[in-house]
């Protein structure tokens, strides 16, 4: 039994002896496989490597080629650059030598014909000196000569002589008087029209833009794109029964109203607030609206020339003459308010007539409906002046009150007192400091020809209006002008001034005549 355990154990251990040796065999070749396969796989990875490193080779020669190539390129570009611009400038410099060349040369002549010029005046200076040495030897000769054939002395000659030419320039003087103010009478009234209109052209732009416009605030700007409505039927029905142009723009919570009628526009704004106010804006409220306003405003204008009458004392009056009366408020001349200019002729007139012994009453009637044409020249084609006259005709109106209209303008001469007091009365209220603007435009051009007129003076050196153009002063050659010639001179400015230009007041005329002395010490 332990015999077979033993030759068992002995044959387990050979068994397994046996076993190790043969794994250990198939382990060395394995090991052998694998490093055939690692040393197989380093020269695939080594000859990879190689092409790799032949190909950057590669590459970086070509790269070093195409640089050498892109820099021998841009060399010769450069110097093809330069070389042209070598030439360019070459070129420059030898047309500006040859231009200095010519400018020197050009001096060089005009030099040299200066200095000749120059010597010629000095030689032409002498002979002037002598000849006026000569001419005052033979003139003092030919006083003693005429002194002793007349028996009077130079100065009893002189003052005969200048009293005979001064008669002689006055009665010439008289005549170029006469004839000029009769060109005068006879061009008037053309050129007068002809200023009038250009003043008109260029007057109308500010005019327009300052006094013919109305703006309506809006609390929403929403509430425009109701005004216009929808395919803008609204702003349509607006501008055909109000009669005024609607401008509705970019200006935020407002609109424009623009229109010459003045009685229109305050219709048509109180029109529009109303239906603002009330927010339902729609063809038919907007007439209804419009109506509504047109009967307040007609009866509005009617009481406010019944309290007119009233307050005058001028009454009884025809109803339209009345209505026509407070209509005038939405009226204005250069600025002034038609109503307030009728009053104040109405109380002037009636204050001068009653001082000279006229119609106090009558006067003012006169004077409150010497303009009432203005409140008719909107719907009617004629001067303020004709409609005025024709209305009151109409209504029985006073033989003495259409002869203040038609006299107020200069179309007949005043036939009574009270006709002049309204002549008179309505040319203050016109002048009246502040009672009408003056335009910067005609104030500018009033100035400068104020200073062109004295320019225009043979003599003259500079001219300056100052004081708000009521004054110029002048500043003239002394060696041109003397002192009795800078009196003359401010005389002929002054009356040029009064022929020519339009302005209130007067116009100092001051002509400066100053003889400077000037010399160095070195």
């Amino acid at each position: 039994m332990l015999t077979e355990l033993i030759i068992g154990g002995a044959a387990a251990t050979v068994s397994g002896v046996a076993a190790f040796f043969i794994t250990k065999k198939i382990d060395a070749s394995k090991y052998d496989i694998y490093v055939e396969q690692a040393k197989a796989k380093a020269k695939a990875i080594e000859h990879e490597a190689e092409v790799v490193l032949q190909n950057a080779k590669l590459k970086v020669k070509e790269a070093e080629l195409e640089a050498k190539q892109k820099y021998e390129d841009e060399l010769v570009r450069l110097n093809n650059e330069f070389n042209t611009r070598l030439a360019q400038l070459e070129k420059r410099e030898e047309q500006l030598a040859k231009r200095i060349e010519e400018e020197l040369s050009q001096v060089s002549e005009e030099k040299e014909e200066i200095k000749k010029a120059k010597a010629e005046l000095k030689a032409a200076q002498q002979q002037i000196d002598a000849l006026r040495q000569e001419y005052e030897a033979k003139r003092r000769e030919a006083l003693k000569i005429l002194e002793r054939a007349s028996g009077l002395t130079s100065d009893e000659a002189r003052e005969l002589v200048l009293k005979e030419a001064e008669e002689d320039a006055r009665a010439e003087i008289a005549h170029i008087v006469r004839k000029y103010e009769t060109e005068a009478k006879t061009e008037a009234k053309r050129k007068a029209n002809y200023i009038l209109a250009q003043a008109t052209t260029r007057y109308a732009g500010e005019f327009a833009a300052e006094r013919l416009i109305n703006v309506v605030h809006l609390p929403d700007d929403e509430l425009k794109g109701r005004i216009i409505g929808k395919e803008g039927r609204n702003i349509k029905t607006l501008e055909m029964l109000l009669g005024v142009d609607i401008i509705i723009d970019d200006t935020p919570g407002a609109i424009i109203l623009s229109s010459f009628n003045l009685y229109r526009r305050a219709i048509a704004t109180r029109t529009i607030e109303l239906l603002i106010e009330d927010g339902r804006i729609q063809p038919a409220r907007i007439e209804e609206i419009y109506e509504k306003v047109t009967e307040e405003f007609e009866q509005m204008v009617l009481e406010e020339g019944e309290q007119i009458v009233t307050d005058l004392g001028v009454s009884p009056m025809h109803p339209e003459l009345m209505k026509l009366i407070g209509r005038l408020r939405y009226r204005a001349s250069y600025g002034q308010n038609a109503l307030g200019h009728s009053l104040e002729v109405a109380h002037l007139a009636g204050i001068m007539a009653a001082e000279m012994g006229g119609d106090e009453v009558l006067a003012k009637r006169a004077g409150i409906l010497h303009d009432i044409g203005k409140a008719l020249t909107h719907e009617y084609a004629g001067s303020h002046v004709d409609l005025g006259a024709e209305v009151c005709r109409r209504y029985k109106e006073h033989p003495v009150v259409i002869n203040a209209i038609y006299a107020h303008h200069g179309h007949e001469e005043p036939e009574t007192i009270e006709a002049a007091a309204v002549c008179a009365a309505d040319t203050l209220s016109a002048a009246r400091p502040g009672a009408r603007r003056e335009v910067l435009e005609s104030f500018l051009k009033r100035v400068k020809a104020i200073e062109e007129i004295a320019m225009s003076k043979p003599g003259v050196h500079h001219a300056y209006a100052i004081n708000a153009g009521r004054e110029v002063r002048v500043i003239v050659n002394a060696t041109l002008v003397n002192d009795d010639e800078a009196i003359l001179l401010s005389k002929e400015i002054a009356e040029e001034i009064e022929k020519s230009v339009q302005y209130p007041g007067e116009i100092k005329v001051n002509v400066i005549r100053e003889t400077r002395a000037i010399n160095y010490a070195r």
